[in-house]
Order: structure tokens, then C-alpha cells, then sequence
């Protein structure tokens, strides 16, 4: 059981027992509470800290916890918001492009599946995968670090911007790069930078939600480029530059998500070319590099690592590879450009806070990193190796085009429209069997050419699980109307 589900539980017990004491009485100890509810101290302190922020009991150094007094205060009275449905539409200027956020697409990986769910939606490292050890050293030294909490510099510290910008080639320097939080703010930052509200912005199709959302709250319009097995295509590319006018081409050229694709290295200076002489830009995201599987073999190097005259701005960071919570990547650019970009960043956040800068630092310089690497590396090709033999034993059915050598995603086609298939209804036909899984429509910034799911082999606990979310998928699939029972290959 996950650490947030036995703190949640043991919270919805402890409240629903606080009626039995008085205002003031003192509640069990913790030792007392570890002992009947089977919980580990750690989940004891944190159910009671929640109690004690949300007012329900007062905890007393050295003394224990006493149910909290109760509190005098009115109910607030019911109020109407129905006013700012008309504010939030915009102003009704015929110029005015509706803005829309619409971050469904990105809470289906976000929040945490009922407890006994299998996760197969997840977008990050299950918690056995993740250098907890090293992210604690790494965040106690920081913080003994002289100058730990202050002020720092606005582009990030010299060190951590001059370690991103070695590991993206050669030819960048500390000056080309600015510290983000986290991918998702770097891919923010680069949209709002570089096109103005109401404009096209090319995308692969399919692409990552997160993007997308990003893009249409920023009063951008994302316009689809299909990827084939070598990546984007660099015909329909050119085509979309001349047909849109667009000045920004969002791509991820390593293990795309939710593909999995690789751009071919004979796409890959067509893809720079096509932009540089449609005057626009490449947003490379290169979210995926730090999680390529142990037979991957020798990796591509980055579109920006070979780009001179600063068509490509370069996105990453460490949160994929490390912890959610270490939210802390990077942007490169060269040129004006980079001035736009951390003009944007710094009227957003300032800079990203300087502790999370240090330990982010330390963890990457320590010896522990290289390991975890390589040991990530291992686990996410063996889970992948699982939940390929899996699916193609118990759901032959579904079309796996593509098993990637890097990332923690499969995709799969569901049968088409002809088949009467409802991705929405397999969706929840899952859910209802145990088991999460993520639709294909999010992926699509148009209409897409069929239904699809996709499968996340790295935010489970291991190959057992894995097997058993595919077991329970199986049975959905087979509960799912006009689904195709599949056979045993």
C-alpha cells in the first residue's frame, strides 16, 4: 500500500472517532496508535499533523494530542458565482481568442487511483524506483550548504545550469541555459515566449497532453503533424508550416510520449532545416533521455547540440527520472530568444527556489546517480519486457505497433470506429475491474483516427503487478460492448 493511501485511511478512522472525547481530552499516543492500527510511526505523525491542520485536534510538544475546541466561528454564507462565467468568457471583442484550461487530460496521471487500483495511468516512477536515500542525503547537504536559503541567482546557480548544459552537447555553456521548475514550466515558458496569444503552434499528433493544455491556456491553437515509426514526418511538416504560418513546432525527438518513437536519423536535420527556413522555432522536449532501457543502445544526441543559429529551444528535466517532487529542469537557447524566455520566467516565478537548487545539485554530483541511472535503466526495460508478454498473451487483440527501448509508456489501438469500440466506456469498464489506464483522446489536438489506450510500466510496484493490471484488463476488455474477445496467441 502506497505511504499517501495508509495516511489518508488512518485519518478517515481517527476522525470519525474524535466524537468520543471531549474538547481538551488527550487522544491515544502514538505509540498506542502504531500498535492497534498496524501503522508505521511515520504514517501515525502525518495522519495526526493533518488532523491538527485542518483544526480537528492541538498537539503539545512532548505532551501528545487533544482534541481541538470547537470552533465558534459562522458558517460563511452561500454565495453566487455565477457572475464569473460571463467575466472568465473574455471580452467580446471579435480579436479576443477564447482562452480555454482544461487540465483533465493531465489530472488522468496526476491523481492517485482509489486504494486497490493497479496504476497503469501514472506518469512517473513508482516510489521503489525512485533514489529516495540519495534525494534525502543530497537534500540534507544542501541544506548545510552556506547561503542554502538565499536569494538565488534568477537564471539558477552557475553550477547546475553549467551541469544541464554539458549533458545537452558541447557547443552550450552555463549562459545558454536557465533553471525551471520542472518540464512542464519549461514547455509554459518556451510556448508563451515564442508565439503570441491567438497564434498556431505546430504539434505531433499524437502529443503529450500536458502540452496541449499549455499551449490553449496560453490563447495558442495547436494544429496536429502526424508521427509515423521514424517520428514526424518531414513532408507533412513543411506542408503544415505553409499551410498554418506557424512559427513554433513542438517535438519530442526520444522516446515521444505516448508513441515511443525515435526520430530517424535522416529526419532529424530535415525536421531543424524545414523550421530554419520557415523562420520558426523547434521546442524540443527532451523529457525522456535520463530513462532510456538498458538495450536501448547508443542514444541520438539533441536537435539543440547541433544547431548554431538557435532554431531549437531545449527542454528537460530531472523529475521523470528522479522523484515528482524534485521539480527542477532546464531551457536552452541562444539568442534573443533566451532573453524572451527568462523575461517570461521571471515574471511568472522569480527563480526556482534555491534549496531545491542545491539538493538537485548534490544529488546529481554524488556517486548515487550514476547507480540509480543505471538501475532504472534495468528495471524499466525488464517491466517493460513484462507488460509486452503479458499483453500479447492475454490481450492479442489490442495493436502494440511499437515496443520502445526507452520511457515507461506502451500505446495501444483499441479496434476503430467500425468495431463499435468506446474508449471512454474501456476506460471506465477498467477502472470498474482494478485498473487504471489512460485514454488516447488527451493525446489528439484534433480528432483522432482511433480509439486508443495507453499503459504506464513505470509507475507500478513491479512485473507481478504488471501482470495482474493486464489480468484485470483483460476482463474489462472482455465486459467491454462490441469488444473483441481475444484468444490466447
Amino acid at each position: 500500500m502506497h505511504e499517501r493511501s495508509s495516511v489518508a485511511e488512518l485519518v478517515t478512522a481517527l476522525r470519525s472517532e474524535l466524537d468520543r472525547y471531549s474538547p481538551g481530552e488527550k487522544l491515544p499516543s502514538s505509540r498506542a496508535l502504531v500498535e492497534r492500527f498496524r501503522a508505521g510511526p511515520v504514517t501515525v505523525s502525518r495522519a495526526v499533523a493533518q488532523l491538527a491542520a485542518e483544526g480537528l485536534v492541538v498537539t503539545r510538544p512532548g505532551a501528545g494530542a487533544y482534541r481541538a475546541q470547537p470552533s465558534a466561528r459562522p458558517a460563511p454564507p452561500a454565495g453566487d458565482t455565477s457572475w464569473q462565467e460571463v467575466s472568465l468568457s473574455g471580452d467580446g471583442s471579435p480579436e479576443a481568442v477564447p482562452r480555454t484550461v482544461d487540465a483533465s487530460g493531465l489530472l488522468v496521471s496526476l491523481v492517485p487511483p482509489p486504494t486497490g487500483v493497479i496504476e497503469l495511468n501514472g506518469g512517473y516512477l513508482h516510489a521503489s524506483l525512485q533514489p529516495e536515500r540519495a534525494l534525502a542525503a543530497a537534500l540534507a547537504r544542501a541544506g548545510r550548504r552556506p547561503g542554502a536559503w538565499s536569494r538565488p541567482p534568477v537564471d539558477g546557480l552557475t553550477e547546475l545550469r553549467a551541469w544541464f548544459a554539458r549533458d545537452i552537447g558541447p557547443s552550450l555553456g552555463a549562459a545558454d541555459v536557465l533553471i525551471t521548475a520542472g518540464g512542464q514550466s519549461a514547455l509554459a515558458t518556451a510556448l508563451r515566449a515564442l508565439a503570441p496569444p491567438g497564434a498556431p503552434v505546430l504539434v505531433e499528433s499524437p502529443t503529450y497532453p500536458g502540452m496541449l493544455a499549455a499551449a490553449r491556456a496560453a490563447g495558442l491553437r495547436p494544429m496536429p503533424v502526424p508521427v509515423d515509426s521514424e517520428g514526424v514526418r518531414p513532408d507533412l511538416l513543411a506542408a503544415a508550416f505553409g499551410a498554418t504560418g506557424a512559427r513554433v513546432f513542438v517535438c519530442q525527438p526520444l522516446f515521444q510520449n505516448p508513441t515511443g518513437t525515435v526520430l530517424s536519423e535522416a529526419r532529424r536535420p530535415e525536421v531543424v532545416r524545414i523550421a530554419r527556413e520557415a523562420g520558426a522555432f523547434v521546442v524540443e522536449d527532451d523529457f525522456a533521455r535520463l530513462l532510456a532501457h538498458d538495450d536501448a543502445g547508443p542514444l541520438p544526441v539533441p536537435l539543440a547540440a547541433d544547431d548554431p543559429d538557435g532554431v531549437v529551444v531545449h527542454t528537460r528535466s530531472l523529475t521523470k527520472a528522479a522523484s515528482p517532487s524534485l521539480r527542477v529542469g532546464a531551457l536552452a537557447a541562444r539568442g534573443p530568444a533566451l532573453e524572451r524566455l527568462r523575461s517570461i520566467q521571471i515574471v511568472d516565478s522569480f527563480f526556482v527556489p534555491r534549496p531545491l537548487q542545491e539538493a538537485a545539485l548534490e544529488l546529481v554530483g554524488s556517486p548515487a546517480w550514476s547507480r540509480h541511472l543505471r538501475a532504472v535503466s534495468a528495471e524499466l526495460g525488464a517491466r517493460r519486457t513484462a507488460m509486452t508478454a503479458a499483453l500479447r498473451t492475454a490481450l492479442p487483440g489490442l495493436g502494440l505497433a511499437r515496443v520502445p527501448s526507452g520511457g515507461g509508456y506502451l500505446w495501444l489501438t483499441l479496434p476503430g470506429s467500425e468495431a463499435g469500440t468506446d474508449e471512454a466506456a474501456m476506460v471506465q469498464s477498467a477502472l470498474r475491474a482494478g485498473v487504471a489506464v489512460a485514454p488516447g483522446r488527451p493525446y489528439f489536438s484534433a480528432e483522432p483516427p482511433a480509439p486508443h489506450i495507453r499503459l504506464s510500466f513505470a509507475s507500478v510496484a513491479g512485473p507481478p503487478e504488471i501482470t495482474e493490471g493486464v489480468r484485470r484488463l483483460r476482463t474489462a476488455w472482455e465486459g467491454t460492448p462490441a469488444a473483441l474477445t481475444p484468444t490466447p496467441a
